[in-house]
């Protein structure tokens, strides 16, 4: 089954008094690079957690973003009731001894502002590991669940392209007969123009010998092959992504030599669609898990 190499997913939890959000982001990559956008991880952890993001997602660039936030009616901020009289009590004795008195609109809030005055009551995310670890794992369930989606999506895609090239492999043998007689009547046009007399059974030879150089069954059955065996690696393998350019290339292969033997003007034509059929797969591929 073909999985995508992007995908997103978000879960939230509850535990004392934070709600924690997990939101995991992965675009296509070569390797696992895995980033984490939050500094509440603990340094201890995060070993353990790439093993884990490694075990679900196996590859691609992957961005965690983790964030804590707090709950209740005092959402976690405790107010220093006497840090905070002693700055007003500060205030009140500066104003007393100005000519000009402050307005005190607003007081309480500059006060509130000020270093110290609020203590957000946050728990340590290490007293919360399990329960943020099993949020994590929710969030990667369902960047799993995308991934499937988009790549349900992409191996229709992928299908299509390759049996349009082995379509179109069909198409050129048609051109096949046609071709060699182009080329059989081009030499004996060349060699009348010389005005000679060659020996007819050495030019028979000659032509026979070259009409093979320019034959292209072989790399119609190996690319017969490989479009075969491309359908086979989607369809079977866990993780085809990799494996499946390498057979791309050798299908390029193929038909770059079809194109180099081709000297005919419409198997040419049929060479070139045949090469962005392939470039769309390609583009494809790098997305492919």
């Amino acid at each position: 089954m073909v999985q995508s190499m992007t995908g997103y997913g978000r879960a939230e939890c509850l535990t004392g008094k934070n709600r924690i959000i997990v939101e995991i982001r992965s675009v296509n990559g070569k390797n696992s690079d895995i980033n984490f956008k939050t500094s509440i991880i603990p340094r201890d952890k995060e070993t353990e957690l790439r093993q884990l993001i490694i075990k679900y997602l196996q590859r691609g660039t992957i961005d965690l973003f983790l964030t804590l936030e707090s709950q209740g009616a005092d959402k976690g901020k405790k107010i220093n009731k006497e840090l905070f009289i002693s700055y007003y009590n500060q205030i009140k004795e500066i104003n007393s001894q100005l000519e000009e008195k402050l307005d005190f609109t607003g007081l309480v809030n500059t006060i509130l502002r000020l270093p110290e005055v609020v203590d957000n009551q946050k728990e340590e995310p290490e007293d919360n590991w399990e329960a943020i670890k099993s949020c994590i794992e929710k969030a990667l369930h369902m960047l799993c669940d995308f991934r499937m989606t988009e790549g349900t999506r992409l191996a229709e895609d992928i299908k299509l392209r390759v049996n349009l090239i082995t379509d179109l492999i069909t198409d050129l043998e048609k051109y096949e007969v046609q071709r060699i007689e182009v080329i059989k009547e081009k030499l004996k046009s060349r060699i009348n123009e010389l005005d000679c007399s060659p020996d007819l059974n050495r030019l028979e030879q000659e032509i026979i010998y070259y009409v093979e150089k320019l034959d292209i069954t072989e790399e119609k059955v190996r690319l017969r092959q490989h479009c075969k065996y491309f359908l086979e690696c989607m369809e079977n393998e866990q993780f085809p992504g990799k494996k499946l350019g390498f057979i791309a290339q050798e299908m390029g292969r193929e038909i770059n030599t079809i194109g180099s033997k081709a000297n005919h003007a419409e198997i040419q034509k049929i060479v070139v669609m045949m090469k962005d059929e392939l470039e769309k797969i390609k583009e494809q591929i790098l997305n492919v898990l």
